[in-house]
């Protein structure tokens, strides 16, 4: 099947072996029912045993899955009244960022996230979710527009990262993202962001810098993509799987380290084997930072903002490198 991971084959076999069964009995009148109890008893402890031990390689490919719900499936479930907003007013619409206002549980908020494809024309139309410089400038925009109107902000990242062509550097793409880097760290209303795919480098972080930072359960957040880690460090492409492995890339990896928030599970198997039920998750975590975040003062926001990421690592002078924990 197309939307089958290498790791998930025994999974999907057992499951069309339960399907072939299930038919030939509707068929032929043949009552397999035992048959059919035992291997689904069966699947289930398969589906146990390899999604609960998904190992950092096997996370990462789920993270990029074809049809993992990207931030426009989840702002059809979790928002009413949205509202698309466009361009950056200063060159064009980037389609790699999408943004507008809408409402959650009835409260006016500001929704801004990268936007990839499920299929090659639109990810050619997304320029498969890396946005360029005027995408970010839109972002801030929308942002800078929040706070005017004291809306909160909800931040959805899945991005390879920022587009790496000379256009977009010629437009100022570094700029653009230092600027949201600078903008958003002193933003007077509360900011959460969800990490709902891949997390790439500073074009995921330009819409990064929030109060409160989830990630689904298979989502990733690094510098850099494990193939080019391995091409850094090794010289070769091919070994991401040992990359992956040891950059510590992984939502139970950064939890460990203090780097985000919390964790939200994810559906067995991932979130695009049920968008439904996964937005209903991201939406318990909504709930409750917007709750807790509301009864914080504008002032008190910037400054446990500004604490929170300047406590992100400790350095350790020692004699020699110095040390990072």
């Amino acid at each position: 099947m197309a939307d089958q991971l290498s790791f998930e084959k025994p999974i999907f076999e057992l499951r069309n072996k339960i399907s072939e069964l299930k038919t030939f009995t509707a068929e032929k009148g043949i009552d397999l029912s035992g048959e059919i109890e035992k291997l689904e008893s069966r699947l289930e402890q398969l589906e146990k045993d390899i999604y609960g031990n998904l190992n950092p390689w096997e996370r990462v490919q789920i993270a990029r899955h074809s049809k993992r719900p990207t931030t426009l499936d989840y702002i059809e479930r979790l928002f009413t009244d949205f509202l698309e907003f466009h361009g950056d007013r200063l060159y064009g619409d980037d389609k790699a960022i999408v943004g507008g206002i809408g409402r959650f549980q009835g409260q006016a908020v500001t929704i801004i996230g990268h936007q990839r494809g499920k299929d090659t024309k639109e990810n050619i139309k997304r320029n498969f979710g890396m946005p360029h410089p005027e995408g970010y400038r839109k972002a801030l925009r929308l942002m800078k527009q929040a706070e005017k109107f004291k809306r909160p902000i909800i931040c959805f990242i899945d991005t390879k990262g920022a587009d790496p062509g000379i256009e977009s550097e010629e437009r100022g793409q570094s700029e653009a993202i230092a600027r949201n880097l600078i903008e958003m760290a002193g933003l007077h209303v509360p900011i959460v962001c969800v990490v709902i795919g891949e997390g790439g480098s500073g074009g995921a972080l330009a819409l990064g810098v929030g109060d409160r930072i989830y990630m689904l359960e298979n989502s990733t957040y690094s510098v850099i993509s494990p193939e080019g880690a391995a091409a850094l460090l090794w010289k070769d492409a091919s070994l991401a799987k040992r990359a992956a492995e040891t950059m510590k890339i992984t939502a139970p990896d950064l939890l460990e380290l203090g780097l985000i928030d919390g964790m939200i599970p994810e559906i067995r198997g991932g979130a695009h084997r049920d968008v439904d039920q996964q937005a209903n998750e991201i939406r318990v975590y909504l709930e409750k930072s917007l709750k807790e975040l509301g009864n914080i003062s504008e002032l008190d926001l910037v400054q446990k903002r500004y604490e929170k990421f300047k406590n992100i690592g400790e350095i350790n002078h020692v004699s020699g490198p110095i040390a990072v924990k």
